[in-house]
């Protein structure tokens, strides 16, 4: 694969942070790239612009923050990989205003995080925590009462995509029903039935579990008006986002005896690196289960997410494929033999193809392939160009009007 490569790929620096799979790592290398480092924790601001000067692809997951001060320090990036579900910490307008490729992996951990739901529902609705406690204690609880089957009870799933539907055929085998909140129509898998409106949602469930992404939109919808319409003794799980539910207001109906329990995941605050100082005030309630973060913390889920995100990652950088980015235009491309490939992205403003294809013709350049896809913001031209004149193709194409970034791939 070397000879295919414009740019040697000796000359190549990745960059991977939070401690992404080994998989990642080892994918690259298997494929001749020598210029990896990984690095166990995030950076800040200051340091990932210092770090990100001559990386051209970086791997992060969900604690760094790659602002527009980043990606202007970033001269040589070509792709970011998000490996994880979420691509908020990427500031994406300004990614796809510069033409730099973001990709995530949207199904790679999606079992993980159903089964620890299942789980937890579980330990919640049999008391466990208590139970479990008072034995490391010294303490013999053996006591039915409060303790509860998951057969036969509701779970509410708000946000129904690809975690809350693979919750929702998991909770049916357990001999659950299934009633979702979705802003968008969604099919429903099985005998899941839909609801009109959260408050329909919480006021029918046992248990209800938050699948929704970080949005304006989804802040705060588990807060005080709605708590007031949860079930007695219903339980709150969320392996969401943080931000989704006001803690405050979730202490205060834990301790009033509306909820009987919550699990909770993720939060508005969370620490930078393993080891640091956490604080929330859930801390010491005996019928919340805390956990840091860990979704979809499994090696399956991680080496599942490693090899997705690797290989989108290496598919654009080797010929082009742009299909999953969340900022490049989506293109399925298949190499074209005894040509070279050129890749122009540009500001999707009307006259830029007829540009590109009017200044290689006035200059004799035969294009022996070529593929264009487009979103709001920017355009996406892959350009099959004859061998012997592919430097002068790529000369032509950057002086064109509206060019944002081209790339000699092979």
């Amino acid at each position: 694969m070397k000879e295919q490569t414009s740019y040697p790929k000796e000359k190549i620096k990745i960059l991977f942070l939070e401690n992404i799979s080994d998989k990642a790592v080892e994918y690259f290398k298997s494929n001749g790239y020598t210029d990896v480092v990984k690095m166990t924790g995030a950076l800040k601001e200051e340091d990932l612009i210092k770090a990100i000067k001559d990386v051209h692809l970086i791997g992060v997951r969900s604690k760094t923050q790659i602002t527009a001060k980043v990606l202007a320090a970033a001269q040589k990036l070509q792709a970011i990989g998000c490996f994880c579900i979420g691509t908020n910490q990427v500031d994406l307008e300004e990614a796809k205003r510069r033409g730099i490729s973001v990709f995530n992996a949207p199904y790679s951990n999606t079992r993980s995080v159903a089964e620890l739901v299942i789980s937890a529902s579980i330990l919640l609705i049999r008391k466990i925590l208590d139970k479990n406690k008072a034995a490391h204690e010294g303490l013999w609880f053996k006591d039915s009462n409060g303790s509860y089957e998951l057969r036969g009870k509701t779970l509410g799933i708000v946000g129904y995509g690809n975690i809350g539907t693979q919750l929702s055929i998991l909770a049916e085998a357990m001999g659950m029903k299934v009633l979702y909140f979705d802003v968008q129509n969604k099919l429903p898998l099985g005998n899941a039935a839909s609801c009109k409106s959260m408050k329909d949602l919480v006021s029918q469930s046992d248990i209800i579990s938050l699948h929704v992404p970080e949005t304006p939109e989804t802040e705060k919808i588990i807060d005080e008006k709605i708590l007031k319409h949860f079930k007695k003794n219903a339980i709150l799980i969320n392996y969401a986002r943080g931000h989704c539910v006001d803690i405050d207001a979730l202490v205060k109906y834990l301790k009033n005896g509306q909820l009987s329990g919550a699990a909770i995941d993720v939060f508005p605050v969370e620490p930078e690196k393993t080891g640091n100082a956490f604080v929330t005030p859930l801390q010491g309630l005996s019928n919340v289960l805390l956990t840091p973060h860990i979704g979809g913390s499994t090696e399956e889920a991680q080496a599942n997410i490693g090899e997705d995100v690797s290989k989108k990652l290496f598919d654009y950088l080797e010929n082009g494929i742009s299909d999953g980015s969340i900022t490049v235009p989506a293109l399925a491309l298949k190499a074209h033999p005894n040509t070279h490939r050129i890749l122009h992205i540009h500001n999707n403003k009307p006259g830029v193809l007829s540009a590109i294809n009017t200044e290689l013709s006035k200059n004799n350049i035969n294009i022996l392939g070529q593929y264009l896809s487009t979103n709001n913001t920017i355009g996406y031209v892959v350009l099959d160009i004859d061998k012997m004149l592919s430097d002068k193709a790529f000369k032509l194409l950057k002086e064109i009007k509206e060019t944002i970034k081209v790339r000699k791939v092979y």
